[in-house]
């Protein structure tokens, strides 16, 4: 491990999410708050056809940089430094998919329903992430920092999954 000062600033800054890793009251939770308050104006813009693609390229996009920048971190840091959370920002993503797709109803913004599914995404999200059952704690065994972004991933595929049966269920 080298000295915490000489931590380059890019790759600090993306494994943070943009700071909120630096949160002293639960940055897992600001990192997925993060990842809902970035992915709220693709929503907000009414441009709701072009949300599902987007949010599947943030996924790629920072997915790859959240690898390599805690890759890095582990460095400085240490193995998993619960400073690093931009795992739980491309999780929250992963699991707010359903909801990329129930945007692209032109009521989505003043339905009910849309507000309570986006909380939901974000306490399905936590709770896979916390608990880590079904094999989400075996990917933090990978290597470097797919080992940091995999487990998050598993879980925000899971809440994905759940999200999904449920709206379509109760909806």
């Amino acid at each position: 491990m080298t000295q915490n000062n000489s931590f380059p600033f890019l790759p600090r800054f993306i494994a943070t999410s943009f700071g909120a890793g630096y949160w002293p009251y639960g940055p897992g939770t600001a990192g997925a708050v993060v990842g809902l308050i970035l992915w709220l104006p693709l929503v907000l813009t009414g441009h709701f056809a072009g949300t599902v693609l987007i949010t599947l390229g943030l996924i790629a996009v920072f997915t790859a940089l959240g690898v390599w920048s805690a890759g890095i971190a582990e460095q400085y840091w240490g193995p998993d430094p619960s400073r690093v959370v931009m795992d739980e920002t491309v999780g929250q993503w992963l699991a707010m998919i359903p909801l990329s797709v129930y945007a692209v109803r032109p009521d989505a913004l003043t339905d009910g329903w849309f507000w309570m599914w986006t909380i939901a995404s974000l306490i399905l999200f936590r709770f896979f992430d916390i608990v880590k059952p079904l094999g989400v704690r075996k990917m933090e065994e990978l290597p470097g920092g797919w080992g940091i972004m995999a487990d998050d991933i598993l879980a925000g595929v899971y809440s994905c999954v759940i999200l999904s049966i449920c709206m379509y269920f109760i909806r």
